[in-house]
C-alpha cells in the first residue's frame, strides 16, 4: 500500500515488549530518513510505546487504532499510525525481564503486522526482535520469524538472507543444531534455494545478471574429499544443475578465502551452508547495515540483524541504525 505522497506504508511488529525492540522502533521512527522514506504503522502497544518513547527522548507521533478500516484510511493520507494490539501492565513489559503475558503479546504483534500486509493495509513487514522461548513458552509453536512466515504464508521453501551494503549472503539452513546440517543439506535442496536466490535478487533488488557464489561446508571446501565429502556428493551436483537451468552460480569455495572477495564485489551473493558460516562475516562486516531478508515470500519483510538484549534493554544504549536500515530497505524493496 501506498499513501498520497506515493511513500510505502510499512508495518513494524514490535517485538518483545521487554526487549529493545520498542526503544530502537521509537528512535527509528524519528530519524529523518526513516520519515522521508516511508509511513510507518507499528504493530503493538500503546503503553509500551509511549514508554519507549519517553526512554529515548524522542516524540510519539503515531495515530492510535484499532480497526483495519481506520488505519487504511490514515496511512493512505500518509499519518504514521500505532494499531493497538495489547493493553499489558508494566510489570509484563518491564526492559530486561520477560513475561508470559510478553510472550503472548509478541506472538499477537506478528500475527496482527502480518495479517494488515495480507489485506494490503501495508506494502511491507518490518520485524522488531522476538524471545522465541517466551512464544513458546505461552503455548505457540514458533521456531523462527522465517519458518512462522513461511507456513502461515503457504510457501513449501523460503531463504534467509542477511543483505548489507557490502555482502548479502542467504543460508542453505537456519536454525538446526550444527550436527544436523550435512544430512540437511540435498543437492535437490540447494538447487531449489539456490533459484529462489536468483529470482529474488532480479525481482527485488533489481540486478540484472546475477552471479552467486556458493560455499563449501567443510575446512577447505573439503579439499577433494579430504575433509569430508559433501561438496563431492551434494553441492558440486547442485551447482552444475542450477547452471545447467542458466543460473550464473560458481563454487564450492572455502569460506574462508570466499568472503573476502565477495565483500569487495566479486559476487552479488553469497550462498553458505548453516547458519554462523554465513552470520559471522555479516555482522563482522556491517552489523548496523546487515538486514535479516526472507526470500521466497509474496511480501516483503526484513528485520535488524539482531536480538532481544536484555542486557542493555532500558538503558538508552542500544543503537537504532539495525532497524533504521530494515526500515529502508523495507521501504526500497517495497518500492520496487
Amino acid at each position: 500500500m501506498r499513501n498520497a505522497v506515493t511513500k510505502p506504508v510499512v508495518a513494524i511488529s514490535l517485538g518483545d515488549p521487554s526487549g529493545i525492540g520498542p526503544e530502537v522502533v521509537a528512535l527509528a521512527l524519528a530519524d529523518d530518513r526513516v520519515r522521508q522514506a516511508l509511513v510507518p504503522v507499528v504493530v503493538g502497544d500503546l503503553g509500551v510505546m509511549t514508554r519507549a518513547a519517553f526512554l529515548r527522548g524522542v516524540p510519539h507521533k503515531l495515530v492510535s487504532v484499532t480497526a483495519g478500516t481506520e488505519l487504511a484510511r490514515r496511512a493512505a493520507a500518509g499519518e504514521g499510525c500505532l494499531f493497538v494490539v495489547s493493553a499489558l501492565a508494566v510489570n509484563d513489559a518491564s526492559p530486561g525481564q520477560p513475561t508470559d503475558a510478553g510472550g503472548r503479546a509478541q506472538a499477537d504483534y506478528l500475527a496482527a503486522a502480518l495479517a494488515l500486509v495480507r489485506a494490503k493495509h501495508a506494502a511491507a513487514l518490518c520485524t522488531a526482535p522476538v524471545n522465541k522461548a517466551a512464544i513458546q513458552r505461552a503455548g505457540l509453536d514458533f521456531v523462527g520469524h522465517t519458518e512462522w512466515l513461511a507456513k502461515q504464508l503457504g510457501v513449501e521453501r523460503v531463504v534467509m538472507m542477511l543483505a548489507g551494503e557490502k555482502l548479502r549472503v542467504a543460508l542453505a539452513t537456519t536454525h538446526l543444531p550444527l550436527a544436523r546440517v550435512p544430512a540437511a543439506l540435498t543437492t535437490d535442496g540447494l538447487v531449489a534455494t539456490l533459484k529462489i536466490v536468483d529470482r529474488e535478487l532480479r525481482r527485488r533488488f533489481g540486478v540484472a545478471s546475477p552471479v552467486v557464489a556458493v560455499c563449501g561446508l567443510n575446512p577447505h571446501a573439503g579439499e577433494e574429499g579430504k575433509f569430508g565429502d559433501e561438496e563431492q556428493r551434494v553441492i558440486t551436483p547442485a551447482i552444475a544443475a542450477a547452471a545447467a537451468e542458466g543460473l550464473n552460480v560458481q563454487g564450492p569455495f572455502a569460506a574462508d578465502g570466499l568472503f573476502p572477495r565477495a565483500a569487495a564485489g566479486r559476487f552479488d551473493a553469497v550462498l553458505a551452508m548453516y547458519h554462523d558460516q554465513g552470520l559471522i562475516p555479516v555482522k563482522l562486516l556491517e552489523f548496523s547495515k546487515a538486514v535479516n531478508v526472507t526470500l521466497g515470500l509474496p511480501i516483503v519483510r526484513t528485520s535488524p540483524d539482531h536480538g532481544v538484549a536484555y542486557d542493555i534493554a532500558g538503558t538508552g544504549a542500544a543503537s537504532a541504525e539495525p532497524m533504521i536500515s530494515a526500515l529502508l530497505l523495507a521501504a526500497k524493496l517495497a518500492a520496487g
